[in-house]
């Protein structure tokens, strides 16, 4: 287990009470690996979602990038989406052989 840092200790005690309450559907193990991984951090899964949620209100957006694809990316996934323009390949030494 590795001890949190002085900085993002979360022990201060808040003058808000804390009343809301999340609720959030997830699939479990999604819930199970973020949940072992926080445990690692030395945070309850409380105190990671509230950090979230300040890390968010600090920087005014989401505390990681999200980018929507450009125009080329959207015409790939259209394509794939639609199946056209594939390409199959016997094998995967095939493929290889293709892109030499």
């Amino acid at each position: 287990m590795f001890p949190i840092p002085a900085t993002f200790a979360l022990a201060e005690p808040s003058p808000v009470p804390k009343t809301e309450t999340i609720r959030a559907r997830i699939e479990p193990e999604l819930k199970s690996q973020a949940e072992a991984l926080f445990s690692q951090l030395g945070l309850s899964a409380t105190q990671a979602i509230r950090l979230f949620y300040k890390q968010a209100t600090l920087q005014r957006g989401l505390p990681f990038a999200v980018r929507l694809p450009n125009a080329e990316t959207r015409e790939a996934l259209r394509q794939a989406q639609e199946h056209e323009d594939l390409t199959e390949y016997e094998s995967l030494e095939d493929l290889k052989a293709a892109h030499r």
